[in-house]
């Protein structure tokens, strides 16, 4: 099908595939792993990222970021770190944003090294703070925006603007914003990445990710994946294609319920911050608003001190406190024991990720049922 400019009509319909056999309404799952031999350059096998269900899933989703072309993987680290290793060798250097998914940058840490590729942090989240840390080997940079757990906003024409001045390649995780709420392409970004395990698939049953791009770019990356061996299977790749489906209706339900429940959280004498960029007093909101359509289902809030965090966790009844996030159902954790456990207590301090923090993923339930919730775990605490 033609590529459609309205994002809900995409959500449905782009890269569906027909079932020409029986006339189905919804695409038909191709569980073969081994396919006829045709013409060379569509031999399809699950390793190489072409079966059909993996190739129309990857056309909605790029449909969807505004992208050329994509691919899907089996989580988002997948995505991650196959996307960083295609375009860096020996020698190289990146600049990172300083508070990243904790996952992302254990894998920094621990494995850049052996390839003998050097790395720096942004001392900031300012267009300028990544520029300082260019040096002639650099690359590119990496980004995450709004950022886990802190929810910083990041510029990214201006950053894009950064690196294009100095020939770097630019990514995103897109993970926390979802393409419901921020298309950074449009702002000049190159590759986006999405842990689709989230937002995308959004019924916390689905581990998979996602790397969209120019023809190009995924180009580059699929000759690093079908090596490494990171690619979906078929059956999962179909239960994500129909949960994008209802993927506008779910995030706009978390948009409006996380900006209620911030509001809601603000004015507790029990909660001493809240980080939500839908906020008038987050520092990042008069950005969000220019380049997000939505602030997103993620907020975080710091208890205050003397509640025991675990306590008021383990206390909820209605909220599940696990270990994901961006399901239909809301969620919440401690990033210092959970997503951030693996950095040392200085990387979390210097990220603002605090022992009373707590991260909350807002669900589609009612808000005032939330609400309660909070409630009735604090009021047990007291």
């Amino acid at each position: 099908m033609n590529k459609r400019s309205d994002f809900r009509t995409n959500c449905v319909h782009a890269g569906e595939l027909k079932d020409t056999q029986h006339h189905g309404a919804i695409s038909p799952l191709y569980a073969s792993t081994s396919y006829a031999f045709n013409e060379v350059e569509l031999n399809q096998y699950p390793r190489y990222f072409n079966t059909p269900n993996q190739r129309g899933l990857a056309t909605k989703l790029a449909a969807l970021e505004g992208a050329e072309s994509g691919l899907i993987f089996s989580s988002g680290m997948a995505a991650i770190t196959t996307a960083l290793l295609a375009h860096l060798q020996s020698g190289d250097h990146v600049v990172f944003q300083d508070d990243l998914y904790g996952g992302t940058r254990n894998f920094i840490k621990k494995e850049f090294a052996k390839y003998g590729i050097r790395y720096s942090f942004a001392k900031g989240i300012t267009a300028s703070d990544f520029e300082a840390e260019i040096i002639p080997e650099t690359k590119g940079i990496f980004i995450e925006t709004p950022s886990n757990p802190t929810l910083r906003i990041i510029d990214l024409d201006a950053l894009s603007e950064v690196a294009k001045s100095a020939s770097l390649w630019t990514m995103i995780d897109n993970t926390f914003a979802s393409p419901v709420n921020q298309n950074p392409i449009a702002h000049g970004i190159d590759i986006v990445i999405h842990s689709a395990t989230k937002y995308l698939g959004g019924h916390s049953d689905i581990s998979a990710g996602a790397v969209l791009g120019t023809q190009k770019a995924i180009a580059r990356i699929f000759e690093s994946a079908k090596n490494l061996g990171g690619n979906l299977s078929d059956y999962t790749v179909w239960l994500l294609e129909r949960s994008v489906k209802t993927l506008y209706l779910r995030v706009q339900a978390q948009n409006a319920n996380a900006l209620q429940l911030a509001h809601f959280l603000k004015d507790q004498d029990w909660v001493e911050r809240v980080y939500y960029p839908g906020l008038e007093s987050h520092p990042g909101h008069e950005l969000a608003k220019r380049q997000m359509s939505g602030f997103g289902g993620m907020l975080s809030f710091d208890l205050v001190k003397g509640i025991d965090t675990k306590k008021f966790l383990l206390g909820l009844e209605l909220v599940k406190p696990t270990m994901s996030l961006a399901g239909v159902e809301s969620t919440a954790l401690s990033p210092r024991l959970t997503s951030h456990a693996l950095l040392t207590e200085e990387e979390r301090q210097a990220q603002g990720i605090r022992e009373q923090m707590v991260r909350f993923s807002a669900g589609i339930e009612a808000v005032e049922d939330l609400q309660q919730d909070l409630l009735q775990s604090i009021s047990k605490i007291n």
